[in-house]
């Protein structure tokens, strides 16, 4: 057998169906799962239409790390839900204020050569641990819980070469900065980023998880580092040595492509607002005012990223200037902070301890001020993201964020002296007490699920017709992101169990009219451009406009994760065949989809449309399975009509 990297190893031992072959379809075993609060709800009320009793993976976890802030009963009452559904069908409960799902699965969980599939888009973070960890659609997520594989484009794998070691006050947040310099949001569609070369070594579990967690804003399908000596010492001062085994790429292994990188001359730096691909060096925007800085969320949360801000401002005090917050990624982390004096020294400093959680990151509080740079540590920086319409916020490591504290102003961090010393414990201080465990099987199925009246059950969806029209609704611009066509914040996120309520934010950052009229339409079609739907997997992104009535987006391009969230749902995903055609279309034009039920029944991924009387042809691009479910309405009906034929 020729040489294999580690992707190929894990989707090889995963194999269901297909073979590994970059660009066919192949069906793999999923071994976890994890979901959070924000897409957890929807989640389980999928999984309830399944009508299981039981998970049926090795292990499925539930996290309460979005929604946090309780400004009135909805997020509690989703909370009481989880938990209750996590008792019912044997899930792993983490209570909020526990930590991120990532870090916390990383730390608790989390095992060398396993599958992972999370409702998050940042669950890539497992590769930090050599795991195959790939964020979906929550429709996907339930459907692994009942023990359905998952179905996907093998592929292919892009090989980082990584040679030198990081040179003092920069970070694993720089290496993947870097890659998103080189390669920007669109860069590694339909890959693995594997990272390979002696510079593998120098990097600990942590930073690989870093590193894993923003690969996601390449678009790739995930992340993948081999699983060695330094996984295997994270393992065992997390108590958990025994899962360790050594998964490594073979001598002469091929990848499709090769970027060759060397740490040592990685340097620090900036996503400027407002893309995680526009990326400069620190140096290049020294100088510049900053009157927020926020340090942790989902990357760069764990211990050794907390202690670098530690160790930076012992005996010293934030910029008069600047708010400076730490999110810990998990209790654990605080934990260990806390023990090693961390938490006297953030209070001395000014800095303000929140809760393990997404907080920020996600529009949940801290919001910055109208005009107000904000340095922050998270993954994200989309327009408006962080609560604030024009924000300034700026991705970077926790070292150019301290420095940034320290000096009121964008720092380049190596002129702050000698770099602290920080090493991982050999030892964590570990608790599980704030996991709830599953129950045996027979006190679980007396469980009842508690529902508050924000808790509303899952609509039904009707088949596709046999022709489709309407107008187009609105025309979305490149790169259009789900927090644009679904906002997060406080004031939507606790709507996260509720369609009919939350639909009415749909596309509301690009046209606050577009739910009315859609009602008032009757539905209609949707215009795109490049990468449409990139960002979180937010099913709600496609759930919420099928509620309105929405059955087709034409567009250029999808990102991976959305398009397969619109076949879930029933949407058509269809592209121009002749991307010219798009500057054709405008807002408001009549559109006729004639026998477009029949041309998906007999397999036609090519077919012509009217705009306003004109031909157009587009393309749906799609296997003959995902024609199957978009034919059934989506794929609740098409696994329900597959479980009653057997």
């Amino acid at each position: 057998m020729k040489p294999m990297t580690v992707t190929e190893k894990i989707i090889r031992d995963h194999l269901v169906e297909g073979e590994f072959k970059p660009g066919s379809d192949i069906v793999i075993r999923i071994d976890h799962t994890l979901t959070q609060d924000a897409t957890g709800t929807m989640v389980y009320l999928e999984f309830e239409k399944l009508g299981l009793d039981r998970v049926r993976t090795d292990l499925s976890a539930s996290y309460v790390d979005h929604n946090l802030l309780q400004v009135d009963y909805r997020n509690h009452d989703d909370h009481r839900f989880l938990q209750s559904a996590a008792k019912k069908w044997g899930v792993h409960f983490s209570r909020p204020g526990n930590g991120i799902s990532h870090q916390v699965h990383l730390e608790r969980f989390g095992e060398p050569g396993k599958t992972l599939m999370g409702s998050d888009s940042h669950t890539p973070t497992g590769a930090g641990i050599s795991m195959l960890a790939i964020g979906a659609g929550g429709l996907d997520v339930a459907l692994a819980m009942a023990g359905m594989p998952f179905y996907f484009k093998c592929p292919k794998v892009h090989g980082i070469h990584l040679t030198g070691k990081l040179s003092p006050w920069v970070s694993a947040k720089d290496v993947i900065l870097e890659m998103l310099r080189r390669y920007d949001v669109k860069g590694a569609v339909g890959m693995v980023l594997e990272y390979f070369g002696p510079g593998v070594e120098t990097l600990s579990a942590s930073d690989r998880g870093t590193i894993g967690n923003m690969g996601t804003e390449l678009g790739a399908t995930s992340t993948m580092f081999p699983s060695d000596h330094r996984t295997k010492a994270f393992l065992e001062a997390q108590g958990r040595g025994q899962v360790w085994r050594e998964i490594k790429a073979d001598e002469g292994a091929e990848y499709d492509m090769v970027t060759e990188l060397n740490l040592s001359e990685v340097e620090p730096m900036l996503a400027c607002p407002s893309s995680p691909g526009n990326v400069k060096t620190v140096v290049e925007m020294a100088g510049l005012e900053v009157g927020q800085v926020i340090t942790g969320s989902s990357v760069n949360s764990s211990y050794r990223d907390l202690m670098i801000v530690v160790k930076a401002l012992e005996g010293k005090v934030v910029h008069e200037n600047v708010e400076m917050d730490v999110n810990p990624g998990s209790r654990q982390s605080l934990m260990n902070v806390a023990e090693a004096g961390g938490v006297t020294t953030l209070s001395k400093a000014g800095v303000r301890i929140q809760q393990s959680g997404c907080l920020g990151c996600i529009g949940q509080g801290q919001a910055p001020g109208k005009g107000i740079v904000s340095l922050r540590t998270f993954p994200r920086n989309f327009p408006g993201r962080s609560g604030t319409d024009g924000d300034q916020v700026y991705l970077c490591s926790p070292e150019t964020a301290v420095a940034a504290a320290l000096t009121g102003k964008i720092t380049d961090p190596r002129t702050l002296g000698a770099y602290p010393e920080v090493k991982d414990p050999d030892t964590f201080l570990t608790d599980d007490s704030n996991i709830i465990f599953p129950l045996p099987a027979d006190e679980a199925a007396k469980v009842e699920l508690v529902k508050g009246p924000n808790v509303v059950s899952l609509m039904d969806f009707d088949p596709l017709a046999q022709s489709l029209e309407g107008e187009i609704l609105l025309s979305a611009p490149d790169n259009t992101t789900t927090d644009e066509i679904m906002p997060a914040g406080a004031d939507v996120l606790k709507l996260r169990s509720n369609i009919p309520a939350i639909s009415e934010f749909t596309f509301t950052r690009i046209d606050k009219d577009l739910p009315a009229r859609a009602k008032e339409k009757g539905g209609g079609f949707i215009l795109g451009g490049e990468n449409y739907g990139q960002g979180s997997s937010r099913e709600h992104a496609a759930l919420a406009p099928r509620f309105l009535g929405i059955r087709a987006k034409i567009v250029k391009s999808y990102a991976r994760i959305h398009k397969a969230n619109l076949i879930n749902f029933g949407i058509l995903p269809l592209v121009f065949k002749d991307p010219a055609d798009h500057a054709k279309i405008k807002v408001g034009a009549k559109v006729k989809m004639d026998d477009v039920r029949k041309h998906l029944e007999d397999g036609m991924q090519e077919f012509p449309i009217t705009v306003d009387g004109a031909e157009i042809i587009v393309r749906c691009e799609v296997s003959a399975r995902e024609r199957e479910i978009l034919i059934a309405g989506g794929k609740l009906n098409f696994v329900k009509n597959q479980l009653g034929k057997k």
